[in-house]
């Protein structure tokens, strides 16, 4: 596999209609209706317990849904086939909250784990391939044969996003990717986000309760409240919804 491609390209649609998750008597999503255009950074919002974490682990197929579709370019993730699945995760790239990186391998492995499933092949292309991802992140080259315990938390959320990108995703998600750091880490991680989208030209959907990370990464905010989206507009109406839920949320008011 190639790296990721130097010119912008078209990302891929993501449409969510009807979708619905319950557990037990619980219902945790409710029939949430929400899509991503080609090369749009969504961000959705909520608080604890709102049903993000759900939300994102439906789209990605790690649980499976009650009711509703979930359509990746035009195909509907809970129905295709085996093939078609797998060709359409191969598309995506994830940046999870803690990093998940691995603690037995280097960082250049880490960063390659997509391409090569951990196992040792190609090692020079791929070592190469991890330098120019850290490269895009920020991270020297020296980084590469560090161990993820070896270097700071910061720079550990600049491998799993290189990880993210290195097979040069349509699609991108983003869990709570400023989880963990201060502020001024944190806003070179959005503003790193942003940038690397944008030249990918992937679609990305970040799900967040950080306000600063929403501003600075999307395009378009959706709030999810008690397993509904109760909003959705571009980013620069989220301080101005007219929604009291929002509104409420954004300014850190008790509803």
């Amino acid at each position: 596999m190639s790296a990721a491609p130097d010119k912008p390209r078209r990302g891929a649609a993501l449409e969510i209609a009807g979708l619905r998750k319950s557990f037990g008597d619980k219902i945790v999503l409710d029939g949430v209706n929400i899509g991503a255009l080609p090369g749009e950074s969504l961000v959705i919002i909520g608080g604890s317990g709102a049903g993000k974490s759900v939300l994102l682990k439906c789209i990605l197929g790690l649980i499976p849904l009650d009711t509703g579709t979930i359509l990746i370019d035009g195909v509907d993730m809970s129905e295709a086939g085996g093939d078609a699945r797998e060709e359409v995760r191969n598309r995506i790239g994830m940046l999870f909250q803690g990093g998940a990186l691995f603690d037995s391998m280097n960082v250049w492995r880490n960063v390659t784990f997509a391409l090569t499933q951990g196992r040792a092949r190609q090692s020079r292309e791929m070592r190469a391939l991890a330098v120019e991802m850290l490269e895009k992140v920020g991270l020297e080259e020296r980084v590469a044969d560090l161990r993820p315990s070896e270097i700071s938390g910061g720079m550990q959320k600049r491998v799993a996003l290189a990880r993210a990108i290195a097979a040069g995703p349509d699609l991108i998600f983003f869990d709570e990717p400023t989880t963990g750091l201060d502020p001024i880490r944190a806003n070179k991680i959005n503003h790193l986000i942003r940038g690397l989208t944008t030249d990918l030209g992937c679609t990305a959907v970040t799900i967040t309760h950080d306000m600063a990370s929403a501003k600075i990464i999307g395009d378009k905010v959706a709030m999810l409240h008690e397993g509904r989206i109760v909003w959705t507009g571009p980013v620069d109406q989220l301080d101005r919804s007219g929604n009291e839920l929002v509104d409420g949320f954004v300014h850190g008011r008790a509803s």
